[in-house]
């Protein structure tokens, strides 16, 4: 479940505060311009080494500092992030990354006088990072009494009271004020928090906690229905078998802190530039290594920016021991696969399925890459296990019955294709990528035409800007003989893929169908220009540049253009 503070203008501008202002002009033009880039690029491996460059030549250069210190927490590089953030200093005015990194450091080491110092001296990380960490460090320091009455004050800020209910609740949870926490989690006393994954997963353990095994199921269950990941699963099952679950999501007012840091990181994701919230999520792991919900979210974020080598680094740090290893190992592999490094992906996917061989998800992710890769009848066997695993068959499973009646259809194995595509719609009767596929291979066929018309169109009803199955439309059109409508179809076709070599060749062959012959060689010559296509033979097209249609169609034996009746 993703998280789901909302974050209002005003208060983006507060957490923001002066961070992530453009550094001054360096002294060295050309490493300077090609940090800036790097940085621009995401690359922060590549700004990290130009700035340190810099740096040695400019030790005080404030702008220099700020951005060195910003690639190297958004690289997890935490001595070298400390050491710069200790030399800028936090004073009032100064630099909101390096009071965000030193405040961090101090909740890491559990020295609260000195976190609360810094901020007393100035140091300002931003107005609701700092009351909310002020209130973690006087809860450090035994002081509960002055750490809620902050949380309250805090809560009464406009678009501040869900941020402070939920942090308020887990610091009475975690000195067993499990009623008072169960208030505000609740609603009852009146506080309003966000259902985030692990805000909820707080208020179960809390629920066991207070003997109420059967309302922390029902929450379970209300909250993320019957199909649970591994981590939901076994919390389910113990709590069904009487087993009193443990507050485990606070243990400390440091892991308090890092909770801080994940809140507002996850609250940031897609709403302030990408470094900032990377800066927020690395901290938080920082201040709490096994915080794998930060983890998973950064090395996600890293992909999202197409940094997938930053990715596979981060998702490497959840343990095997992991609840969530098989998630990581997941995101791992299909940032394997964005690298083009897919032989590593397939061995990781086969090294999951024989440590956890009972996810379905595993096999499915298995079958994914092995069909990206052409390997047809491996994906179909990998699609079997994941079957096998699910069981009765649920709506929401239908994408496996498709990816595997497509295995079978790219294995020559139509029977099976057919009776995939046929089971994928009975679980989901309306979805467009089946109702095109098995429309498309009914129209390739030459079979159930009427039938395929059907399909398609319901298809495109549904998704009436993806060229793709307006082509097959067209397509179909063109095989019943109505080439005029068909017309119509495969101009809308290449309006929405005009780079597509497979939908301008059928332009070109209906072009040629209602007599527009010069139309249909141009459309075949861009065909060829766009080529090579993985369904398109580029020799056919060239030989119908030769001597047309209607030769070719006679030359494969095939029935001539015919229009309907």
């Amino acid at each position: 479940m993703p998280f789901s503070f909302s974050l209002r203008p005003l208060l983006l501008a507060s957490l923001l505060g002066s961070a992530l202002a453009a550094p001054a002009a360096a002294d060295e033009a050309g490493p300077y311009l090609a940090a800036r880039l790097a940085a621009g690029l995401n690359d922060y491996r590549a700004a990290a080494g130009y700035y340190a460059q810099l740096l040695h030549a400019n030790p005080q250069n404030r702008e220099l500092q700020e951005s060195a210190l910003i690639a190297n927490v958004v690289l997890g590089n935490f001595d070298t992030s400390v050491q710069i953030a200790e030399t800028m200093g936090a004073p009032e005015g100064g630099s909101q990354i390096a009071a965000m990194t030193l405040v961090a450091k101090a909740g890491r080491d559990e020295d609260y006088a000195a976190l609360l110092a810094l901020m007393d001296a100035g140091a300002d990380p931003g107005p609701l990072l700092g009351g909310l960490v002020r209130a973690w460090a006087l809860a450090g320091q035994g002081q509960m009494s002055e750490a809620t009455k902050l949380f309250d004050d805090m809560a009464k800020q406009p678009g501040l009271g869900a941020f402070a209910a939920y942090h308020k609740a887990l610091a009475l949870a975690m000195v067993g004020d499990f009623e008072g926490a169960d208030a505000i989690f609740s609603g009852k006393s009146g506080d309003q928090v966000s259902p985030t994954r692990r805000g909820v997963i707080a208020h179960v353990q809390i629920l066991s906690q207070l003997e109420r095994n059967a309302d922390a199921i029902t929450l379970l269950d209300s909250t993320f229905g019957s199909e649970l990941d591994p981590e939901l699963s076994e919390m389910r099952a113990a709590l069904a078998a009487g087993e009193t679950a443990d507050f485990s999501m606070i243990n400390s007012a440091r892991d308090g802190v890092a909770e801080v840091y994940f809140t507002l990181g996850s609250a940031l994701a897609g709403d302030a530039p990408d470094a900032f919230t990377l800066v927020h999520l690395r901290l938080a792991a920082m201040l709490r290594p096994d915080h794998a919900d930060s983890i998973l979210l950064t090395a996600s974020l890293f992909e999202q920016i197409g940094r997938h080598d930053l990715a596979i680094d981060t998702y490497t740090l959840i343990p095997p021991d992991s609840l969530v290893f098989h998630a990581a190992e997941l995101g791992r592999a299909e940032a394997m696969v964005q690298e083009e490094r897919t032989d590593a992906a397939i061995e990781v996917l086969e090294q999951l399925t024989r440590s956890r061989p009972e996810l379905a998800g595993v096999w499915t992710a298995l079958g994914d890459t092995l069909r990206r890769e052409e390997r047809y009848k491996e994906a179909a066997v990998a699609y079997d296990k994941a079957i096998d695993l699910l069981g009765e068959p649920q709506p929401g499973n239908w994408f496996v019955w498709y990816a595997r009646a497509i295995a079978h259809e790219r294995s020559d194995e139509w029977d099976k294709a057919e009776a995939g595509f046929r089971e994928a719609l009975k679980l989901s009767p309306d979805q467009p990528a089946v109702l095109n596929y098995l429309g498309y291979s009914y129209v390739e066929r030459k079979e159930n035409l009427d039938e395929a018309l059907s399909m398609i169109e319901r298809a495109v009803a549904a998704r009436p800007d993806a060229g793709y199955i307006v082509d097959s439309l067209g397509w179909v059109l063109y095989r019943l003989g109505r080439y005029a409508e068909a017309v119509v179809q495969m101009e809308r076709a290449v309006e929405l893929e005009a780079v597509d070599p497979l939908v301008n060749d059928h332009l070109g062959d209906v072009y040629w169908a209602v007599g527009r012959k010069r139309e249909a060689e141009f459309q075949w010559k861009r065909a060829i220009s766009f080529g090579p296509g993985d369904d398109l033979d580029m020799d056919r097209v060239r030989r119908k540049l030769e001597v047309g249609l209607d030769k070719v169609l006679e030359e494969e034996g095939a029935e001539p253009l015919k229009p309907a009746q």
